[in-house]
């Protein structure tokens, strides 16, 4: 492997050896990395990362429900240019005016190797990874409209995420290099927090670590906070100068301190209220 495109992780980024394993793999490989994990647990960042580490700019597709494979190559303005035909506009005659570039296009003209991030991959249709089989294989895709065939004159090192909301097919899994990101433990998490927040003091983290696990662990949560969740929590105890002993849970609610920081729903809070009553006998 060339060693400019060799990722170590970044300073501002806590890679674990798995984790750069599996980058540099589907860099030698040449094959997308496909990323799953929990939500907040770091797969767009590590698209980011992965382009400062390696000095390249990034791309980035945000893929939401409606979005289709082909938006991704180009779409072809029909209507722009049915409406310029009726203004008389000169441009109609020439149809690459009508042509938008998608993200793959983008990255396969660049003038160098991106990074091409594909993310939330399981948002879209069923179909959607396999109308992208030929274009990330070959990274080359026909202009029908133009008669062209536009290749990448640079292969991107593509990063797709997934959260797991629908299973992949097995023909696009086998062009990809997989790797998930297991939920850091309290070492990996602290090593994190001390990159976002350097400085804190010990005391306070490990009490904040020991709730926030603790918090994690309980039976019957509907959503586990996440380690996003986790760096917003401890940003707000830092903001409000709490330390250790403020951390206590509100004997009240067995809830911990700005809470709405850790627990989305209604459900999860409620939840430990009910142990906080139970925990009181009931009464």
């Amino acid at each position: 492997m060339d060693i400019a495109m060799r990722f170590d992780g970044t300073d501002s980024y806590v890679a674990t050896d798995d984790l750069r394993v599996a980058v540099n793999a589907a860099i030698t490989l040449e094959r997308p990395l496909l990323v799953k994990g929990e939500p907040g647990t770091g797969k767009t960042e590590l698209a980011r990362q992965v382009a400062a580490a390696l000095g390249v700019p990034m791309l980035e597709w945000s893929v939401k429900s409606t979005t289709r494979a082909q938006q991704g190559l180009y779409e072809y303005d029909a209507v722009s240019r049915l409406r310029d035909s009726q203004l008389g506009d000169a441009r109609v005659h020439d149809i690459s005016n009508y042509i938008r570039r998608g993200k793959l296009w983008q990255a396969f003209e660049a003038g160098e190797r991106v990074v091409l991030l594909i993310d939330e991959i399981d948002k879209a249709d069923i179909e959607f990874p396999n109308d992208l089989l030929q274009e990330l294989d070959r990274m080359e895709f026909h202009v029908y409209e133009t008669g062209e065939t536009v290749r990448a004159a640079h292969r991107p090192i593509v990063i797709i995420t997934s959260n797991n909301e629908k299973e992949l097919p097995d023909a696009f899994l086998r062009r990809c290099f997989f790797h998930y990101i297991r939920f850091p433990d309290a070492e990996t998490l602290a090593k994190i927090v001390e990159v976002h927040h350097p400085g804190i003091k010990p005391a306070l983290l490990t009490a904040a670590l020991t709730q926030f696990f603790a918090l994690r662990d309980q039976q019957g949560l509907k959503k586990k906070p996440s380690t996003s969740e986790m760096l917003d929590w401890l940003k707000l105890l830092l903001a409000e100068d709490l330390n250790a002993e403020d951390l206590r849970a509100d004997p009240g609610t067995a809830l911990p301190r700005l809470h709405g920081a850790l627990l989305k729903n209604e459900q999860d809070v409620h939840l430990f209220e009910r142990l906080a009553f139970m925990a009181r006998g009931g009464r």
